[in-house]
């Protein structure tokens, strides 16, 4: 009962990840992801505290609304955060505007740190942009489908076939889960973004999960 169980659970995310990378591509997808009963599941096995996750959804609400209004339609800028530290991506016109860009996220409240990987490049189209959420789901799959990889631990952003891996992981969890995802047809190149524990941490994790009230208010 309990391996049937697992198995219709595992089916059942791999269903939510393509229709999330489905959505991604036509943009505006949060309110959808969020809303939905899989949000619960995914929120009880992220590392993040509540709290955490909560503030990296504003990050990035605040990041687009502040780059919006300082970029060009010449420049192209995605914001993803975990753990509240910022991953940018995109391509920009010139290292003025990339330095803008980490400067307004820098700026937002809750930020920790901004990891800035805004290509200087032309605007990228939408068949490339497609091709990034095709390959999303491809590599969140092949960590569902990698039996001693936890997959709702990693956060994938995809920008020209350069996949960035973000999440609270070991160094054996994150090298594992970059090779995992370096095997994924279309992936050019595998960047490590992750914010690093220990075993030690992580067995403490797994075994008495530390709730979103205690640390936030450990914090």
């Amino acid at each position: 009962m309990i391996k049937q169980s697992l198995s219709q659970f595992s089916r059942s995310l791999r269903v939510a990840g393509v229709c999330a990378a489905a959505v991604l591509s036509l943009q505006g997808c949060v309110g959808l992801v969020v809303g939905g009963a899989v949000a619960g599941a995914l929120s009880t096995a992220d590392r993040r505290t509540f709290g955490a996750q909560t503030e990296d959804k504003s990050i990035v609400v605040k990041g687009e609304l502040k780059l919006s209004k300082v970029l060009n339609d010449n420049a192209h800028v995605n914001v993803n955060s975990f753990n509240r530290h910022v991953l940018l991506t995109g391509e920009v016109p010139d290292q003025q505007t990339k330095d803008k860009a980490e400067n307004e996220l820098k700026a937002v409240e809750g930020v920790e740190s901004v990891i800035n990987e805004i290509q200087i490049a032309g605007v990228s189209n939408l068949t490339a942009r497609s091709n990034d959420a095709l390959i999303t789901t491809k590599v969140k799959t092949s960590f569902l489908d990698t039996k001693d990889l936890y997959a709702n631990s990693y956060k994938v952003v995809t920008e020209a076939g350069v996949v960035y891996l973000m999440g609270r992981v070991t160094q054996r969890e994150g090298n594992h889960a970059a090779d995992v995802a370096s095997s994924v047809n279309g992936v050019r190149k595998v960047v490590k973004v992750f914010e690093y524990m220990t075993e030690e941490e992580l067995k403490a994790l797994l075994v008495q999960p530390v709730s979103a009230e205690k640390s936030e208010k450990a914090q």
